[in-house]
C-alpha cells in the first residue's frame, strides 16, 4: 500500500488538525506500513499546518477549492483507525504537483490524513517519489551572503548538467530533486517569490543563516535551513529548507571550527 497512487474524491474531509506527530495512532500506522524512523519524522514535520498551502488551510478554502483538490497527485502511505473511523495518511509530492494553482501547490512534500472513504485507488501505475527533506546541512560550512542581489532567482537548475554532477557528489537523486524544486523563486515564501516583492527586502538576505553546498563553474548553492531561520521576518521566513544559487563571489564561506 505504501506505493499506491490515490485520488481524493471528498476534498472537504481533509483532517484539519494536521501535525500528525501529535497523533500516536497515525504514527503507529506509518510504522506498521514500513516507514523508517527518518521517514516517520519527515512525515510528522511536513504535516504541520505551518506549511499547508493557503488553499487547504480552512473549511471555506477547502470547499472553494474542492475541484482543484481532486487534481492532486497523491499516494497512500499507510492507514490507522481513530474512533472507529479508518483513515489514510496521504503524501502530496511537491515535484508531481507543480501543475496546481499557486495557493494549492505544496512547496515541499506534504502529508495529510483523510478518512479512507475520501480516497480511491487511482491505478495509474506511477510509483511515488522517495520521501526526502533535501540535503542535510549540519555538517556543512557556514556561509554568509555578502552581495544579496547576485542571486539567480529563476535559474533552470535541471538543465545544468555541470550543476547536477557537482550536487550528486554529496547528495542523492531525491535530495537533488528537492533542490531543483525549491531553488526557484516560485517556490519561496510570499515575501520573496517575485522580484517586486523581493527587491525592497533584498538587503535582509544578509541576515539569513546559510550553509555552503555544491560549487560549480562560477556558482555556489547555499542552503537556508528553516530550523536556523525561525527569527527572520515573517515574509522572509522559510517554513521548509530553501536553496539559493549565487555567484561564488557573493558568498563568504567560513572555515570549519576546529574541534
Amino acid at each position: 500500500m505504501s506505493q499506491a497512487p490515490v485520488k481524493i474524491i471528498d476534498p472537504t474531509s481533509v483532517d484539519p488538525k494536521g501535525d500528525l506527530r501529535r497523533d500516536k495512532l497515525a504514527m503507529a500506522g506509518l510504522q506498521a506500513a514500513g516507514l523508517t524512523g527518518d521517514e516517520q519524522d519527515l512525515v510528522a514535520d511536513q504535516s504541520s499546518l505551518s506549511i499547508w498551502p493557503k488553499g487547504l488551510l480552512n473549511d471555506s478554502a477547502r470547499a472553494a477549492n474542492a475541484p482543484y483538490i481532486q487534481n492532486y497527485s497523491a499516494f497512500r502511505l499507510g492507514n490507522f483507525v481513530r474512533d472507529t473511523v479508518r483513515y489514510a495518511v496521504v503524501m502530496l509530492p511537491a515535484a508531481t504537483n507543480i501543475h496546481m494553482p499557486d495557493d494549492m501547490r505544496p512547496l515541499a512534500d506534504l502529508f495529510l490524513a483523510l478518512p479512507e472513504k475520501a480516497v480511491v485507488n487511482a491505478n495509474t501505475g506511477v510509483v511515488r517519489p522517495r520521501i526526502s527533506r533535501g540535503p542535510r546541512w549540519k555538517s556543512l560550512r557556514e556561509a554568509k551572503i555578502l552581495k544579496p542581489d547576485e542571486l539567480f532567482a529563476t535559474y533552470e537548475l535541471a538543465a545544468d548538467s555541470a550543476a547536477k554532477t557537482a550536487m550528486l557528489r554529496t547528495m542523492s537523486e531525491s535530495e537533488y530533486d528537492q533542490v531543483v524544486f525549491r531553488s526557484n523563486e516560485t517556490n519561496w515564501p510570499d515575501g520573496i517569490n517575485t522580484f517586486d516583492e523581493r527587491f525592497p527586502r533584498i538587503q535582509d538576505f544578509k541576515k539569513y543563516k546559510a550553509y555552503a553546498s555544491a560549487k560549480w563553474e562560477d556558482k555556489i548553492l547555499i542552503i537556508i535551513p528553516a530550523e536556523k531561520n525561525k527569527k527572520m521576518p515573517a515574509l522572509l521566513r522559510p517554513y521548509v529548507d530553501l536553496y539559493f544559487i549565487y555567484t561564488k563571489g557573493a558568498i563568504e564561506v567560513k572555515e570549519k571550527k576546529k574541534k
